[in-house]
């Protein structure tokens, strides 16, 4: 009977070793991890000084201007177009819509839902 409560103490004994080992592990592991984050840290630029902020411009805040402008046509060739050969960025040109109003749907029409039928309410 004592050679059964010797072997189940030296169970717990060798449980209680890990878990202390483990623990150390899981310290050393997290100290490595804060000394290499203050490695980097360091390494890395300093916040801008006051004077080095940036500034609004003399004008005031920039704001956001909306407004539609005319499509340009994309050109007729018997060859495919390569991006290069076409103006500007996408479709929209320089040239500002005479009417500047947003479009709105068109009454009995189904607008971008559904099949395009007459649809009505």
């Amino acid at each position: 009977m004592t050679s059964a409560w010797m072997e189940m103490a030296a169970g717990r004994g060798a449980l209680g070793i890990g878990l202390i080992v483990a623990g150390v592990v899981v310290v050393v592991l997290l100290l490595g991890a804060f000394v290499l984050g203050v490695r980097v840290k360091r390494r890395e630029l300093p916040t801008p000084r006051p004077d080095e902020q940036p500034r609004l411009p003399d004008g005031g805040p920039v704001r956001e201007t909306s407004e539609r402008r005319e499509p340009d046509e994309v050109p007729r060739s018997q060859d495919r177009l390569t991006p290069h050969e076409l103006k500007a960025h996408g479709n929209q040109s320089d040239r500002r819509s005479a009417t500047q109003e947003r479009p709105r749907w068109n009454e009995g029409s189904s607008g971008s839902f559904g099949s395009g039928g007459p649809g009505g309410r």
